[in-house]
């Protein structure tokens, strides 16, 4: 068998052992060669028999196959047969589900079910009426080994629920809440009941506010690693919270009202194995960004649109943390840092990888400066600074050897410069121009063709506000994502006072706006494709 180059013609009559077409895994008859032994016609009979091959797989190996397909191709495999129906509720540990109110009757027999799920989702879109305190109860009966969970737009779950599930599910590492109505004290039972709990994620909780009590004030979490709070009106409950985490790594700060100064300042004294920090729209001057250097082991820094920052906070950053890598700067075109604290960053902080500048109008001293002591920096961002010209560019060309991705936009270089990339930057893989008054398309598609090898993305356009969401490209090889800047407006009626109105005409963060963040992770595999998305 398997000798001749090709088969005898298949024989007229079927084996009276070949099963009927409709019955599940038939298979139509195989031709087998003249010289077939006694195996290959007990072979020729399995195979005209039909014979279902998956039941000698064991339950793990064919759970192992489901997490290879899509989620619409595992629905449709598990309706196969029972067997598969089982496997596949069993090997699920993902659930993503439509928490509406609806949905509670179905609960029992879902997660009779899904009986392994350890990762679970719940969104509820705010034109309906979600879940309540009783489904989350019976959820967390049902799933007591939940490890992550997180929830949108379930308002009518209370603090009573909260404190119910965390009893229940003491196990929890991730807790991610966006847009619910529970408050302090369900945080507080969390922590107190969840001492495993490693990463948090708070967005837009409405039972936060004035009088609430601290949150982390008397359990802090000893395992919370990463802290990330956004559009809180009055975060600062979470201070004691932020401080008490001793082993906390990564702290992000979005749009949160209030002074961070005092909050920044005690975390730098207590803890200073943080190694990454997101400062984006908040009240923050020098004194935090001081505080905030004592965390010698920081290497990833973000200071967007924070207007009282200025060169001073960013020089003692430079020389206590030696260890940065990542550097983004949304200046919001202040002018308060520029070239002595870029100067500085240059000097102190030679592992810098990533720089990425928004809004600052460096200068080729500062410029010079980084490429030369700098000889790490592989990505470089330039958007809105209105001093970076032909000479400036001609430095980044001339001396950032290492750089492999460029993005510049909304600055006045023209062709000249754009051309002296054809011989400089020899690492460079992608270059991002928009929105450059002074390049044209010309000039890309020379440099295009001038390096094969480099992938030039170029778009005209005029200037507006200035952010670095027309860096967005699509490298998958980078995880680097660039924090929109976006200046949202949002319009409150003359009649509210109230404070989220105030807050939405203060800030426009919760309405009127378009975030879309800028990622060096995001650069467009063909080069055609990529200039119709920009």
């Amino acid at each position: 068998m398997g000798q001749s180059s090709s088969l005898p013609e298949a024989p007229a009559e079927h084996s009276p052992r070949e099963i009927s077409t409709s019955r599940r895994f038939s298979f139509k008859t195989v031709a087998i060669a003249s010289s077939s032994t006694d195996e290959d016609s007990e072979l020729y009979g399995e195979v005209t028999q039909g014979r279902d091959y998956t039941s000698d797989l064991p339950d793990e190996c064919l759970a192992s196959i489901f997490h290879f397909l899509c989620a619409g191709d595992r629905k449709r495999s598990s309706l196969v047969c029972h067997r598969w129906l089982r496997v596949d509720g069993q090997s699920r540990h993902r659930l993503s589900l439509n928490a509406q109110a609806g949905l509670l009757p179905f609960l029992p027999a879902l997660f009779a079910r899904f009986d392994s799920v350890t990762k679970l989702a719940l969104r509820c879109d705010r034109k309906s009426i979600s879940l309540d305190d009783d489904a989350l109860v019976l959820i967390s009966i049902r799933c007591k080994n939940l490890t992550r969970l997180k929830l949108r737009g379930c308002r009518e779950i209370t603090d009573l629920g909260m404190a119910t599930f965390a009893q229940n599910c003491k196990g929890l590492k991730k807790l991610s809440c966006g847009s619910c109505m529970f408050g302090a004290k369900a945080m507080n039972a969390v922590f107190e009941h969840c001492p495993a709990l490693e990463e948090l994620s708070v967005k837009r909780l409405r039972g936060v506010h004035d009088g609430s009590e601290p949150i982390g004030d008397k359990i802090a979490s000893s395992s919370l690693k990463s802290i990330t709070l956004k559009e809180i009106l009055n975060g600062q409950c979470f201070g004691p919270l932020v401080v008490g985490s001793k082993n906390l790594k990564t702290l992000k700060l979005i749009r949160c009202l209030g002074d961070w100064d005092t909050v920044l300042e005690k975390l730098g004294n207590g803890n200073q194995g943080v190694i990454e920090i997101h400062l984006e729209r908040l009240q923050v001057t020098d004194l935090g960004l001081s505080a905030i250097s004592k965390c010698s082991n920081l290497e990833v820094l973000h200071i967007v649109k924070a207007p009282e920052c200025s060169n001073f906070g960013l020089i003692c950053v430079a020389e206590n943390c030696k260890l940065l890598r990542k550097l983004h700067i949304d200046g919001w075109r202040t002018n308060r840092i520029g070239d002595e604290g870029l100067i500085a960053i240059s000097k102190e902080c030679p592992n810098i990888q990533e720089l990425v500048l928004i809004g600052v109008n460096p200068t080729s001293l500062s410029l010079t400066a980084i490429a030369s002591n700098c000889q790490k920096l592989e990505r470089l961002a330039l958007c809105g600074s209105g001093s970076i010209g032909d000479a400036e560019f001609a430095c980044i060309a001339a001396k950032c050897v290492a750089l492999k991705k460029l993005c510049i936009k909304g600055c006045p270089i023209s062709n000249v410069g754009l051309e002296m990339l054809a011989w400089g930057c020899p690492s460079l893989s992608k270059i991002k121009v928009k929105k450059c008054r002074g390049v044209s398309g010309e000039a890309a598609e020379w440099l295009r063709e001038r390096r094969g090898s480099l992938t030039v993305n170029w778009e005209a356009g005029e200037i507006g506000s200035m952010d670095a969401s027309g860096c967005a490209g699509g490298a998958v090889e980078s995880d680097v994502e660039f924090p929109v800047d976006h200046v949202a407006v949002a319009i409150a009626p003359a009649s509210s006072n109230s404070p989220l109105a105030l807050l939405r005409t203060k800030f426009g963060v919760f309405s009127g706006r378009s975030f879309v963040p800028c990622t060096f992770r995001r650069w467009s595999v063909s080069q055609s494709s990529s200039s119709s998305n920009l």
